[in-house]
């Protein structure tokens, strides 16, 4: 899985896929991957994502983190940190986080994408599926990192020295495989009523434990959390449609596996595992350094399903705060050497409905005018094609592909026809072909000053992006009716999905804040340097970011 300079890049990336593959008299002629552990190198790398954490949510909560937040911010903070591509979702974003690459590169453009030449079930590709391995009649998908086409962190420590234990544990799928990439040791997720790992693998005996502690928690349900007094003010009902949400506590009947799954429950149950792989993976005990990934998900399923500002958000945050103190104490009564970084896949945008209520008169819902089946029937009707499937999409925004029968001659002025139709509504800022997108250079410099069609390249991918990109609105919500669990989202090119806080820590560094803008892209080089890891030159599309506040840089020769 490694990139060769003088190759272009998607030549390179392709490279990289088939690499592990060749014979090992082939691998030999690979770009070479060494390190050279520093005397103060932590022994163990905490790479930790909170799914929906926005750097709007992290400045308006920062001020009453008591607990593992508050001592992150000790340490260097970097506020305003980018996930500087337009497709801010949930896989693109963590993709990202340690390989050091922008989805451009790393192949993971969406949550999910539309492969027209899939001959087995559904033509919509989950980024974390083996489409190989799709079983006619099977609703399941069998979980993996077949799409993402560059290294993580953990790949290239176990590279330079296969000692190096690379983990990861997260309340979902994409979150773990896409942190921990190809060549994982041990990798858990939620599914159902428990953890699971890779196909053909078994649960270790940790798995099973923290199972087996769960399904005592399910079996006799738990009441509600407190309502800390900060979150009073926010504590009452706002309805979205035919849903009320704004004043839950979390209240778990027995059995409810999806209760357990949508409140503080799941990322304290996260934590917990991962602490557990700690002891029985012997983290931070070796020669060289190890890490650990861990996803958080439940600020994200929480998120969606009652929207960012009401008391549900308030009391997650505050419990995760204390779960993420409860966990670093954990590590420091083990003698663990480690460093942390903490930061997120993407950002979030509360529901509408509320955010008319709170100075934002603005915010609304998509229009079904937007949607690929309403852009079908009128150009099918246009055009005399059959319009079931001549438009293709995974949602009303993003990603859209024409159906693969058109005649390419044809082609281009559907295209131009659509962008068209869609630049007439109300909810849409902007269309934008695949070809103009690849005819943009990937951006540099600030990620906050790059154009729509700059963040747009940094998320294209011939492999898997569509034929043309639909931005809407600022304040514009791509669900067009709110439902149980699903009432406000993400997955904008506008800065309140962008922006996230990237923030490191390890004891006894000298600590600062950094105000100018950053990108997740920066994280693995930084932790690279961290541990004295000499990667290929061209192998990450971001930079080292210098974490010593003082006159020492950590970032040595290579910043």
């Amino acid at each position: 899985m490694f990139r060769v300079k003088s190759l272009s890049r998607f030549a390179a990336v392709l490279l990289a896929t088939v690499l592990p593959m060749l014979p090992a008299s082939a691998q030999e002629t690979a770009p070479a991957v060494s390190q050279q552990v520093p005397a103060n190198a932590p022994r163990l790398i905490v790479a930790i994502s909170i799914d929906q954490f926005s750097a709007d949510i992290f400045a308006q909560y920062r001020q009453h983190f008591t607990g593992g937040f508050a001592r992150l911010t000790q340490g260097a903070v970097f506020p305003a940190g980018f996930q500087s591509h337009a497709a801010t979702e949930t896989c693109p974003g963590h993709s990202t986080i340690l390989t050091g690459n922008r989805p451009a590169h790393t192949g993971i453009i969406a949550n999910s994408w539309i492969d027209q030449s899939v001959t087995v079930g559904p033509k919509v590709v989950y980024c974390a599926e083996d489409v190989a391995q799709r079983s006619a009649g099977s609703k399941d998908y069998v979980a993996s990192t077949a799409h993402l086409l560059v290294p993580t962190l953990g790949e290239w420590m176990k590279k330079a020295n296969p000692a190096a234990r690379n983990i990861a544990v997260s309340g979902k799928d994409r979150g773990a495989l896409m942190m921990g990439g190809h060549d994982i040791d041990q990798v858990y997720w939620w599914k159902g009523k428990q953890f699971v790992t890779l196909a053909g693998r078994e649960p270790g005996p940790t798995a099973i434990a923290q199972n087996a502690e769960i399904a005592r928690v399910l079996a006799k349900g738990a009441g509600e959390y407190p309502v800390p007094a900060l979150c009073r003010r926010a504590d009452r009902a706002v309805k979205a449609g035919e849903v009320s949400v704004g004043d839950g506590h979390f209240a778990l009947k027995a059995g409810d596996a999806d209760g357990f799954r949508t409140s503080p429950r799941l990322d304290r149950a996260t934590l917990d595992l991962a602490v557990k792989l700690v002891d029985e993976q012997k983290l931070g005990k070796g020669a060289v350094p190890d890490v650990l990934a861990v996803s958080l998900s439940a600020t994200d399923y929480v998120g969606h399903g009652t929207g960012t500002e009401g008391a549900e958000m308030c009391i997650q945050l505050t419990q995760l705060d204390l779960a993420l103190g409860d966990f670093f104490a954990s590590l420091d009564k083990r003698g663990i050497d480690y460093g942390v970084v903490l930061t997120a896949d993407h950002g979030g945008f509360d529901m509408p409905e509320r955010l008319n209520e709170q100075g934002l008169a603005k915010a609304s819902r998509v229009g079904p005018e937007v949607s690929a089946e309403a852009l079908s029937a009128t150009l099918g009707k246009r055009y005399g094609l059959e319009p079931k499937g001549l438009i293709l999409s995974d949602g009303p925004a993003g990603d859209y592909w024409l159906r693969t029968d058109i005649a390419e001659g044809l082609r281009g002025k559907i295209i131009d026809d659509a962008s068209a139709i869609l630049m007439t509504s109300p909810f849409v800022e902007t269309v934008l072909s695949a070809a103009a997108i690849a005819a943009t250079p990937m951006p540099t410099g600030s990620a906050e000053t790059w154009t729509l069609a700059e963040r747009a390249r940094a998320s294209y991918n011939p492999l898997h992006s569509g034929d043309f990109v639909v931005m809407l609105k600022r304040g514009v919500v791509a669900i067009p009716q709110a439902r149980k669990g699903y009432v406000a989202t993400h997955g904008s090119p506008w800065d309140y999905d962008r922006r996230v806080p990237i923030l490191f820590w390890r004891k006894g560094m000298n600590g600062f804040e950094q105000p100018s803008p950053v990108e997740t892209v920066d994280i693995a080089p930084s932790l690279a340097a961290w541990i004295g890891l000499k990667i290929p030159q061209g192998a990450f599309d971001g930079r080292c970011l210098d974490l010593d506040g003082g006159t020492g840089n950590t970032c040595g020769a290579i910043k």
